[in-house]
């Protein structure tokens, strides 16, 4: 426990003394766009690590195992944002109504966490088709043989379940990217600083996982908080778009005046609010509420 914090300690601090960094160097703008995108992709990877937490209780993946699970769907997430920053970012230069999409689709998901968050449908995992897949057409073993992704038995090459575990992983980091990267577009252009902001948002979340593991289970409202964040981000991409607007089917291509840019400094105020908010509001109902067992703590949310 002790090693843990004192390395999340490490990891957040080193993310605050960048953003010192940027504010001094290129302006409080920048930095408070740093600022703002760290802190929504901290939380999207705090959201990560429930369904990682579900995925390995679901999978029985031992607990001498999780720490190796872990630091692969990590690097997954890592290699896949970086895919996709770089196709947002060339999208962007490519097309300036491409923040449109970028806004639909924010607030889509919005909607969709919003209406999750009120059921307990996700509390449900089910293997999704690349693991379905891969279990009806790849001969695998029932037992874990160390971080192995296969073995050989009986002069066959199986496959073991950590292999089912890294694509469970794999899937998950590929569907949170498809959120986190144009939530953070919608606080900062720079593509230096979206990678930079995910980077830092990546690391510790190992650390945290064992950390507060059954903690993560108590902020019952994060979906929801995530929700709004979410929401907010998305509508703000939406009036950046009207404002620039180039589409000859909107106000003759023309830039609506009346749809105002929302500030950096209002989104990051905005940002910490909901987190604060989100955070004390579902430790003030965990703490009335039961502690939850085992096998609960690692299958709710």
């Amino acid at each position: 426990m002790r090693e843990s914090g004192l390395h999340l300690a490490f990891f957040i601090g080193a993310a605050v003394l960048f953003g010192a960094g940027v504010f001094v160097v290129s302006g409080i703008d920048y930095g408070t766009q740093f600022l703002a995108g760290w802190l929504t992709e901290y939380s999207l990877s705090i959201d990560n690590l429930f369904v990682f937490l579900i995925i390995m209780t679901k999978l029985g993946v031992p607990r001498a195992l999780q720490q190796s699970a872990l630091l692969i769907g990590i690097v997954l997430a890592l290699v896949l944002r970086g895919a996709f920053i770089a196709l947002g970012a060339a999208a962007i230069n490519a097309f300036s109504w491409v923040f449109y999409l970028f806004g639909a689709f924010l607030v889509y998901t919005a909607v969709k966490l919003a209406k999750e968050n009120g059921s307990d449908d996700e509390q449900d995992y089910e293997d999704g088709r690349a693991i379905r897949w891969l279990r009806r057409r790849v001969p695998s073993t029932d037992d874990y043989v160390g971080s192995q992704l296969t073995v050989k038995r009986g002069g066959r090459r199986l496959m073991t379940p950590m292999a089912i575990v890294i694509v469970a992983l794999g899937t998950t980091d590929l569907l949170f990217a498809l959120d986190s990267v144009p939530a953070i577009y919608g606080l900062t252009n720079e593509p230096y600083l979206v990678l930079t902001a995910n980077l830092f948002a990546l690391m510790g979340l190992r650390q945290l996982y064992f950390l507060i593991g059954n903690l993560l289970t108590k902020l019952v409202y994060l979906g929801l908080g995530l929700s709004v964040l979410l929401a907010f981000i998305g509508v703000k991409l939406i009036l950046h778009a009207l404002h620039e607007n180039t589409l000859p089917f909107v106000n003759g291509g023309k830039s609506v005046h009346w749809a105002p840019d929302i500030p950096i400094w209002l989104s990051l105020v905005v940002i910490v609010g909901v987190l604060v908010v989100t955070t004390v509001a579902s430790l003030l109902k965990s703490s009335g509420s039961p502690a939850p067992t085992t096998n609960s703590a690692a299958t709710g949310r």
